[in-house]
């Protein structure tokens, strides 16, 4: 009789710990796909928003009687903001138009100033 008591004592004792170790296994799992998906995912839309931008300021860089020394680019997932200052608004227009015109930008804030020199 004492036997059957100890064996369904074991027997409990197995499975909870049987149960604990999956569940330990299963939260290890889930812990590590959540924290390694996002940072590699951040670090190539960090990547795409950088190349982005170099595409952008080296677009506006080709634009005639632009100086794009004084003018600053963010991309941010496809929007493009244009900040700092030109000498007249006729290269605000141009670097506007430039950066509309580069594969991947969805829109353009131009934050630019005209800044007499």
């Amino acid at each position: 009789m004492k036997s059957v008591g100890f064996l369904k004592t074991l027997g409990s004792v197995v499975a909870m710990v049987v149960a604990c170790n999956v569940y330990a296994q299963a939260s290890d799992a889930s812990a590590t796909g959540t924290t390694a998906a996002p940072a590699a995912s951040a670090k190539s839309t960090k990547k795409a928003n950088s190349q982005l931008g170099r595409k952008v300021r080296a677009a506006i860089g080709k634009v005639q009687g632009v100086d794009v020394s004084s003018i600053s680019v963010r991309a941010r997932g496809g929007a493009v903001t244009l900040t700092g200052s030109v000498p007249d608004q006729g290269q605000i227009d141009a670097a506007g138009e430039a950066a509309k015109s580069v594969p991947g930008v969805t829109s353009v804030s131009n934050k630019l100033n005209v800044m007499q020199q």
